[in-house]
């Protein structure tokens, strides 16, 4: 397929695709839909050259965000969807595009992008369900730790509180596991936001698109379960100092020559990777 084929350009509205296949949106599934071809051509922008990838997509719903990335031609793209009526709904996008897309009915936390594509250069790109976007984005990062190769880069939409989070700098109140976490494994910063009147229906908050490009890690990088175990002491009890709060890991704070003072907001992500790469090594000599 080439680069601006739009196949799509003789499908229905993606109202009337809406309205045929009974595809309101679930709160329960988290589905906002974006229906405007210019947003969603605008996402795809943001992920840039798609050539060569691997795409998956999460929750196409009714296909809105698909087709512009299929117009972006992907080597390929594969769409996971939870809701049976969007994979009806997706057919004829699928027969339009002559190979080029694979529908998958299923649930994306526990579907393993990596298997699915075991010899390709991955991206994902979604406008991701919002009550599973976080647990989403954790287990792609777990996938990044092992490899930077895992995905070329990921271009996500969250609400916005959630992107805050992501890209929050350190001595700010958005600063958490999540920030420490993102940051360590990639590039991550705010594209753009979306505000509740660019979806169907419109939700209460505002949407912000969140693009990742994966960090290549030394090889003494400290695991995922150790720096989950390190911020997660920390930032459960965020206000007290780290003397108290990492009180189990004292010896590696001092090990490390980091401020037993300082709260878990005032550490930045370099400390963490310091302090977690100690405890790991102790671990590795018990």
């Amino acid at each position: 397929m080439k680069a601006g084929d739009n196949s799509a350009s003789a499908l229905p509205p993606l109202r009337d695709i809406i309205r045929d296949f009974g595809l309101r949106a679930e709160k329960s599934l988290g589905q906002n839909f974006i229906l405007d071809q210019n947003l969603t051509d605008k996402i795809v922008r943001a992920a840039g050259d798609l050539s060569g990838l691997h795409v998956f997509e999460i929750g196409p719903g009714p296909g809105g965000l698909t087709r512009s990335i299929l117009n972006a031609a992907p080597r390929h793209l594969s769409a996971i969807e939870y809701d049976p009526r969007a994979i009806a709904a997706l057919e004829s996008l699928r027969a339009a595009n002559a190979g080029a897309l694979t529908l998958i009915q299923g649930d994306a936390l526990t579907a393993d992008l990596l298997q699915l594509s075991p010899h390709d250069s991955r991206a994902i790109i979604a406008n991701l369900p919002y009550n599973i976007a976080t647990p989403l984005l954790i287990g792609w990062l777990k996938q990044i730790r092992q490899s930077a190769e895992s995905y070329q880069h990921m271009t996500l939409m969250f609400q916005r509180e959630v992107a805050e989070r992501i890209v929050a700098p350190p001595k700010t109140k958005a600063y958490g596991r999540l920030s420490v976490m993102a940051q360590w494994l990639c590039q991550a910063h705010i594209v753009f936001d979306l505000p509740p009147t660019a979806f169907v229906p419109p939700p209460k908050v505002t949407s912000s698109v969140v693009h990742f490009r994966p960090r290549l890690l030394s090889a003494e990088a400290p695991s995922f379960a150790v720096m989950e175990q390190i911020t997660a002491a920390a930032f459960n009890q965020r206000r007290k100092m780290i003397r108290s709060s990492l009180k189990a890991y004292l010896p590696a704070v001092q090990a490390a020559g980091i401020d037993e003072t300082k709260r878990a907001e005032d550490l930045v992500v370099a400390e963490y990777v310091t302090l977690a790469g100690i405890v790991q090594n102790t671990l590795n000599k018990d």
